[in-house]
């Protein structure tokens, strides 16, 4: 199991967000995690479709964006054109659209992910696991960086793990939200393979943070 580290760019500064890009690439991050929320679905606004397009021509990374909005459905085009790899949903905001959501990013050529919120059980996602790349297990609420894990979540993580490796499936298991070096490890122990870290990554020294992140992965 790969393990693979997504620096969140809502913890990053905006001001220079193409420059910590780069930084986080040439220290060896795997994704850019690119959260994109409506203020409709989550209640708070981040970036959209002209940041992804705008870094895409700076970055050779896999661009990991993550849709808490409304109907993403109506969206997929607009972010598969601009230049993301994947893109992760919300079950929640999908409703009975969900399947018919991801052929849709599959009919782009993007790697589908769906994403289910702490208090959501894993049942939307097994009817599908065969059409994911990953799934993305929510460990704080989304809407807000900078919370704290939710070890309640661990539990899930782990009882998807057993599944997608009884069925032999090449999905990924992705959390979000109050990953730090402290519990990283644990975290990683309960079956997720793909971290996404903001604060703990764009504050201080983003190369040696990247760097730590790596080195428990290892």
């Amino acid at each position: 199991m790969t393990c693979k580290l997504a620096p969140s760019i809502l913890a990053a500064d905006v001001a220079c967000l193409g420059d910590q890009v780069a930084t986080i690439e040439k220290a060896g991050a795997d994704y850019v995690h690119i959260d994109v929320m409506d203020g409709v679905f989550v209640p708070n606004l981040s970036f959209g479709i002209p940041i992804v397009k705008g870094l895409r021509d700076h970055s050779e990374l896999f661009f990991d964006v993550h849709l808490m909005i409304a109907d993403p459905i109506e969206h997929i085009r607009d972010f598969a054109e601009a230049g993301a790899d994947g893109i992760t949903v919300h079950s929640e905001a999908c409703g009975d659209k969900l399947y018919d959501t991801i052929i849709e990013i599959l009919g782009y050529g993007v790697k589908p992910a769906v994403a289910i919120r702490p208090d959501t059980p894993i049942d939307p996602v097994l009817p599908i696991l065969d059409k994911l790349s990953m799934v993305l297990v929510m460990t704080v609420y989304p809407g807000y960086g900078g919370q704290k894990i939710i070890t309640d979540t661990f539990a899930k993580i782990k009882k998807l793990r057993s599944i997608i490796d009884e069925k032999e499936l090449p999905v990924d298991i992705e959390v979000d939200g109050g990953i730090t070096l402290e519990n990283v490890s644990e975290v990683r122990s309960a079956g997720a393979n793909v971290f996404v870290a903001g604060t703990q990554i764009f504050e201080g020294d983003i190369t040696d943070n990247v760097n730590s992140f790596k080195s428990k992965l290892n």
